[in-house]
């Protein structure tokens, strides 16, 4: 199933009840949206049917609460100071880098490319 190579799985509602409110007489209601939620996820493992905020649509909205954490990610940025012995020695490796790349198989445009 493609779900299973997602990691997914099929999520169950909190509240059962239709998602479909069919708007012809004599047709039963139905429930046909499916959600696929993390697979083995405590806090991902359920939706709630919202029957009482269906507007003009015949489909209920499906609702699922996501925890957000606080989380410090730390940024760092290296540099090297311009005009200093450090880009002086990074740019002399960049140069013998590409003196010594073999090209000695393209002979034309197309094994440039």
């Amino acid at each position: 199933m493609i779900a299973d190579s997602f990691d997914l799985a099929l999520s169950y509602p909190t509240n059962l009840g239709p998602t479909r409110f069919s708007n012809t007489a004599g047709e039963f209601n139905s429930a046909i949206d499916l959600i696929f939620l993390r697979y083995g996820s405590t806090e991902l493992d359920k939706h709630s049917i919202l029957p009482d905020s269906r507007l003009s649509s015949d489909h209920t909205p499906l609702s699922i609460d996501i925890p957000i954490f606080d989380e410090i990610i730390y940024i760092s940025k290296l540099t090297i100071t311009p005009k200093s012995k450090q880009e002086t020695e990074f740019i002399k490796d960049v140069i013998s880098k590409f003196k010594s790349l073999d090209m000695t198989n393209i002979n034309d445009i197309d094994k440039l490319d």
